[in-house]
């Protein structure tokens, strides 16, 4: 097993649905773009948000067991992924890369 690393690529903000669907939040989302998880196997890396790993889990595990060339040749790079949270008013692009390092 391999580890993983996961990169936030893009940060999506819907202002015109969140004014008129969303509760007023003081933190929906913490993270920056160019922020860098790296994902111990399948394991979700702290400070990685809940809901996000929930979307990205099934990537992370197959890539680091070694699948690769996910919905036969979407992505360049055949070790990786780009996945988006689910967060209809603040969606968060993340690029999902296998690494060589073995997972501990």
């Amino acid at each position: 097993m391999k580890k993983c690393r996961i990169t936030v690529m893009r940060m999506a903000r819907y202002e015109d649905l969140m004014a008129r669907y969303e509760n007023p939040m003081d933190h929906p989302c913490d993270l920056r773009e160019g922020q860098v998880f790296v994902a111990n196997g399948w394991q979700r890396p702290e400070g990685l948000c809940l809901s996000a790993w929930e979307t990205m889990s099934p990537f992370v595990l197959a890539l680091s067991h070694g699948g690769e060339d996910l919905y036969d040749g979407w992505m360049k790079d055949k070790k990786s992924a780009m996945i988006s949270c689910n967060d209809g008013f603040r969606p968060v692009s993340f690029l999902i890369e296998a690494l060589e390092e073995a997972a501990d």
